[in-house]
């Protein structure tokens, strides 16, 4: 296929603006897929995909579109559009020449579409914006197009209106996709580059790797090198997806599709790695991507002991379809051994989760999220702590750092009040106002992302009746009066309850906690404190009463004298065991905390 007949594009819009659904109506207008075979989101084939009605990972597909010039190759790239798996937007858009910049008719301009836009802005891509979902009562063109003015810079003029449920325009939009977006460049002639924009792991093929080609060709047999790891392999298969995987003899500059050697593990692949010949290897890289740093951790811990291989083949399996997330072993005196765990953000981690537990079939204890902190050491030397067991003594802590975000906050000019005072409750510094419309307002803060992923999002959503959308972006660690606070049951420290916090909220938090806990743990036959502190000071107190038995029952009248002795005795017994006796926490003491936590 002739490169000026080659057209490479990626969908990018906000959460539910009905990416896959214009996808689903590309493939059966262009016949890639027969109506037979067609079913809804059908580039989403991960059940939790189909559930959720959400996109997880970005799918690529090729379809031969004939236009009146001649038969065109489209290759298309479905990308997510939730905040936490951006770095899979970022990914595709590096292996595409334009962009469709798809607006609901309904919602209009919402916190992931500006992100969007500006990603596919930065990496000089071609933008077609396109107003999607014009068959709903609810759709309001005309005020939305206005918003993508106010917001994008947008000339109104160039949207193209759109219906992906019912096909309306689609067949004009593959017109303007042929028309504006520019071919690629590359030479067929040179020596071979293709990007590694992603990859996925079969149990039969091995690592199957998803590539862009930019110059050269690619076929069966040939012998390529990794320039970023310098490993070799022999190649065992190409194609293209169409959606389903379908072989070829080979793939030349400009086409997008995979290829299959002798990989098998994920390890091996490094996405945004170029591919080149071993036998004429290309003399420089292609620019490759920003590695996804972890943001959120929290421990994972089988219920069942001895289900922990269970969970740690579980978790090996899931890092070879999703290299950003990460674990290590880590055992907690309360909860046993388990891991500890990072991910991109909140959505990530309950993916994963129930990724977990559905393919695995272990019942999984999640510890409440925490960020990782930069803490700079009175020596002068700076690291980062991903969990409160590893912050050092307070002595020698000179400061902590915690990471910050910018966040967009797109919000009906009604409920701008309501949710100033949500933002500013939780750390949050005031930046600046845009207005979309004189009833869409975008508002701009710095934040702590620790106040971000408790529940921020959740308040946000019923302070707004579900109206306001929320993007953000990690900015850099800032200092702040950060502290460890410690619970204490019997006077003894448990690591797994342990917490950071802003120092203005640790005690109430740290009451909180107890309070919960006194109704958890069972009455002893001697009485246990319960009690939170930051290093030696006790900032809350709650006491669990010891069982009491009425020893004097026994005694009808006589002495008092005998009462007495009798109540001493029982005294120094209790006081004697509280010296020795051991406190049993039970699982549920912990579960009840976390999920307090998750309602906090």
């Amino acid at each position: 296929m002739n490169l000026e007949n080659i057209r490479n594009f990626c969908i990018i819009a906000h959460i539910d603006h009905g990416k896959s659904t214009l996808a689903d109506r590309m493939l059966l207008h262009t016949g890639t897929v027969a109506q037979r075979d067609f079913q809804d989101q059908l580039l989403d084939d991960m059940d939790l995909e189909r559930e959720r009605g959400i996109t997880i990972k970005a799918k690529a597909v090729t379809l031969r579109y004939r236009h009146a010039d001649g038969e065109y190759t489209l290759n298309l790239i479905d990308t997510p559009g939730h905040v936490d798996f951006s770095y899979e937007v970022s990914r595709s858009l590096a292996a595409c020449e334009g962009a469709l910049l798809l607006v609901d008719a309904s919602q209009g301009v919402e916190a992931q579409t500006v992100a969007n836009a500006h990603l596919a802005i930065e990496s000089k891509l071609k933008i077609i914006p396109v107003l999607n979902k014009l068959d709903m009562s609810t759709a309001r063109p005309d005020e939305v197009i206005e918003e993508m003015v106010n917001a994008l810079a947008i000339d109104p003029e160039l949207v193209h209106r759109v219906s992906g449920k019912t096909g309306m325009g689609v067949p004009e939009l593959l017109d303007i996709i042929v028309e504006r977006i520019p071919p690629p460049l590359g030479q067929v002639d040179s020596s071979l580059r293709a990007l590694i924009f992603d990859a996925s792991y079969d149990e039969y093929r091995g690592v199957i790797i998803y590539v862009r080609l930019m110059d050269g060709t690619l076929k069966k047999g040939q012998q390529i090198l990794m320039m970023g790891t310098n490993r070799h392999y022999e190649v065992e298969e190409v194609g293209i997806f169409t959606p389903k995987m379908q072989k070829l003899k080979q793939l030349n500059a400009g086409e997008v599709g995979y290829i299959t050697a002798t990989i098998k593990t994920m390890c091996d692949v490094k996405i945004g790695d170029t591919v080149t010949d071993r036998a004429r290897p290309a003399t420089e890289k292609l620019p490759g991507y920003k590695e996804p740093l972890p943001m959120v951790f929290c421990g994972l811990y089988p219920t069942s002991n001895t289900d922990f291989e269970r969970l740690r083949q579980a978790l090996d399996k899931l890092q070879l379809n999703d290299s950003s997330f990460t674990y290590t072993p880590e055992s907690s005196g309360a909860l046993g051994f388990g891991f500890r765990c990072g991910f991109l953000g909140l959505l990530h981690m309950e993916v994963v989760q129930e990724r977990l537990e559905r393919e695995s079939g272990v019942d999984i204890v999640q510890t409440s999220p925490n960020v990782t902190l930069e803490v700079l050491k009175s020596n002068g030397d700076v690291f980062r702590i991903e969990s409160p067991a590893d912050l050092p003594d307070a002595g020698q802590i000179e400061e902590i750092a915690e990471p910050v975000v910018r966040a967009t906050v797109m919000v009906p000019s009604t409920y701008i009040g309501n949710v100033m005072t949500l933002l500013e409750d939780r750390r949050a510094h005031y930046l600046r106002t845009d207005y979309l419309s004189p009833h869409r307002v975008i508002l701009v803060y710095d934040m702590p992302l620790a106040e971000l992923i408790s529940d921020f999002y959740d308040k946000l959503k019923s302070t707004t009746r579900g109206y306001a959308t929320l993007d953000y972006e990690f900015i850099g660690y800032v200092p702040a009066e950060l502290v460890k606070v410690n619970l204490l049951v019997n006077g003894s420290p448990v690591d797994a309850l342990s917490f950071i916090c802003h120092r203005d909220v640790a005690e109430s938090r740290g009451r909180k906690l107890l309070k919960k806990l006194k109704e958890e743990i069972p009455r002893h036959l001697f009485e246990v404190p319960l009690q939170a502190a930051i290093g030696g000071k006790i900032i809350a107190r709650e006491s669990i009463s010891a069982m009491r038995k009425n020893v004097t029952a026994k005694c009808y009248g006589g002495d008092i004298t005998r009462k007495r002795k009798l109540l001493e005795k029982q005294k120094e017994g209790k006081k004697r065991m509280k010296s020795i006796g051991s406190v049993d926490i039970p699982q549920e003491a912990f579960m009840a905390l976390l999920r307090l936590d998750d309602e906090k």
